[in-house]
């Protein structure tokens, strides 16, 4: 987003003249989640001054991850948040139908055994995001930013998660990425081989990652619904 997230964080971005991230809350709070705790780093104290000011509206915790070393480390820290249950994941860009995440939460409790449900989306080429492969519904293999033209499932990571507890036990063992952080898809590669239960929830509705300028501008050109 360049010189828009100079002074504030992406997710402060404003859509519809509040931020991105109030809209992603009352989103989920739409679909029965009453406790939020907010994963907080660059110009965190932007976030944590705009909802403790509005305290009586959320029930919000704050955590800062210091340093901002990746989405693994960042997830980590919930733990003590989760306190042994299982909770939903999103990324602070990501905009869908609530319907999405009760979906996604149906699909994790459905089966005993499902330990995480990874929300996906059908694009041409999933390229720019992270691959998912599945059989049935069981996901077999993710790979992170996959080369343009080499995929062979259209599939590609949403950005939402459910997850059950046993998903720290992975994050804690984590090993730097070639990019020097610690990533959450290889914690879900580490559950993978060792046989464990992922699920995909395929998005059905409306969705948006809001990564770049065009993004933003198209949810700002249409009225909130």
């Amino acid at each position: 987003m360049g010189d828009m997230t100079h002074e504030i964080p992406k997710p402060m971005l404003p859509i519809q003249g509040r931020p991105m991230l109030e809209h992603i809350l009352e989103r989920l709070s739409a679909s029965d989640i009453s406790r939020f705790l907010l994963v907080i780093g660059y110009h965190g104290e932007v976030i944590e001054q705009h909802f403790a000011s509005d305290s009586g509206r959320w029930d919000v915790e704050f955590v800062r991850q210091n340093p901002v070393n990746g989405t693994g480390s960042g997830a980590l820290l919930a733990q003590n948040f989760a306190a042994n249950e299982p909770f939903l994941l999103s990324y602070g860009d990501i905009l869908c139908d609530p319907a999405e995440y009760v979906r996604a939460k149906d699909v994790l409790f459905s089966q005993e055994l499902t330990v995480a449900t990874v929300a996906v989306k059908a694009v041409d080429d999933p390229w720019q995001g992270a691959a998912v492969y599945e059989a049935n519904g069981r996901i077999t293999e993710i790979i992170e930013k996959p080369p343009k033209g080499s995929s062979t499932t259209h599939w590609n990571s949403a950005g939402f998660y459910v997850f059950r507890p046993v998903i720290f036990e992975y994050l804690r063992r984590l090993q730097p990425s070639p990019r020097g952080e610690y990533e959450l898809t290889s914690a879900l590669d580490a559950m993978l081989a060792d046989g464990l239960d992922l699920r995909i929830s395929p998005v059905e509705g409306a969705w948006r990652d809001v990564g770049r300028p065009e993004d933003l501008e198209a949810v700002n050109s249409v009225s909130e619904s």
